[in-house]
């Protein structure tokens, strides 16, 4: 009977510690993916949905030069476009799901019908064709409802993965300990066996078997610990923070584009102007959530008044002036001011998210070994352990 249970107990030290080292490397397996492949495809898809927005608001500043806009201006838009590009190519390698791939398809179709769009538009308007207002608004409504929707279906997605890879390195191994609790118990019914068996009041073999049961335990709980800290610090400091950053820019880009089609409309600015206002309302919430400085927002939004306040008066060519020009208190370089204020502050927020990512597995490092080895242990003491004991009864 004792050899039966010698048996079991080296079979259940065996196949913990193998249950135990696996579980944990692939923890750190999961962090390794987080850092190569996760994350960086949440922040393309951020990307591409920001560089989506300022392609979109740069063309109607664009448009509102009359004529043929700055060096400048040209650039800015065709550096979004690029960029774009860029991010919607590493978004498309880590498209795997149906959804997924459905929005990067919609979102290639539609940049070429765009780009052929704000092309017409701008052709007619250095004509001085009124037509040329037609095709920007047609384009900006392919991208608010057909471009910019399906990448933040993308973002979503993508940001998804990210949380749900966070949580599977921070989720306790539970297998790893329901198995150890069970040896330990098993070792202490043998322990009373042999007692009853032998009058012997303990076992050197099976208490050096508990002892490195009781350490693999500990080094678990401890290690566990540590690393979920880890990464609910990569949660508070870096994933909900560059959420709500990255929410914050695409909120800034949408009330940009706005602010300039409501001097393009030549019309009731009602829509557009409440439309506006949502847009800062949100923006507002948002940075707020992320505790950001927001450089150039009060400035922005007041010089935004002084633009509607002109338009309403017929001064058309003051709020143009307000909207698109050079001035430093201007719009454009007051939300330039705004744009590179939320940049910097996502890519802190993306380097906390990484870093903290990079100490979790790191606290996990020498885990899976140190298992393997202390059930390895706790497995050789449990035959050393009954080898005399099973010899008595030969």
């Amino acid at each position: 009977m004792i050899g039966g249970v010698g048996i079991i107990l080296v079979i259940a030290c065996v196949v913990t510690g193998i249950v135990g080292s696996a579980q944990l490397n692939n923890k750190k397996a999961e962090r390794t993916h987080v850092l190569d492949t996760t994350e960086p495809l949440a922040f393309a898809a951020q990307n591409l949905y920001a560089a989506l927005s300022t392609a979109d608001a740069t063309a109607a500043a664009a448009f509102l030069s009359g004529g043929i806009e700055s060096p400048q201006v040209r650039s800015k838009y065709q550096q979004a476009l690029a960029d774009a590009a860029t991010a919607l190519a590493a978004a498309t390698s880590g498209s795997g799901d149906d959804e997924t791939r459905n929005a990067v398809a919609q979102i290639a179709a539609g940049l070429p019908a765009y780009t052929g769009l704000i092309e017409s538009a701008r052709a007619n308007n250095r004509q001085g064709f009124p037509v040329g207002a037609a095709y920007l608004r047609e384009a900006s409504a392919l991208m608010q409802t057909s471009l910019l929707p399906n990448a933040e279906k993308l973002y979503s997605a993508k940001f998804a993965d990210l949380t749900r890879s966070q949580a599977d390195i921070a989720a306790n191994p539970w297998s790893t300990i329901v198995l150890l609790l069970l040896v330990l118990v098993a070792l202490a019914a043998t322990s009373f066996l042999l007692f009853t068996r032998t009058n012997r009041r303990y076992n050197t073999g099976l208490v050096l078997a508990a002892i490195a049961t009781v350490i693999a335990l500990l080094w678990i709980t401890i290690a566990m610990s540590l690393a979920s800290n880890s990464i609910d610090a990569s949660r508070t400091d870096g994933s909900t923070k560059f959420d709500h950053l990255a929410q914050a820019r695409i909120l800034a880009q949408q009330a940009r584009t706005d602010e300039t089609l409501e001097l393009i409309t030549r019309g009731d600015v009602g829509p557009i102007e409440k439309s506006f206002a949502d847009h800062i309302s949100k923006l507002r919430e948002q940075l707020a959530a992320a505790g950001a400085s927001a450089d150039g927002f009060d400035t922005w939004t007041s010089g935004h008044a002084k633009q509607l306040e002109a338009y309403l008066k017929a001064d058309y060519a003051g709020a143009v002036r307000q909207a698109i020009g050079a001035e430093p208190e201007g719009s454009t370089a007051q939300f330039g001011k705004l744009d590179s204020s939320i940049q910097g502050e996502i890519a802190h927020a993306r380097t906390e998210l990484r870093d903290r990512v990079d100490a979790a597995g790191s606290r996990l490092a020498l885990s899976p070994t140190a298992i393997l080895v202390l059930l390895g242990v706790a497995a050789v003491a449990v035959v050393a352990g009954l080898w005399p004991r099973l010899k008595e009864f030969l």
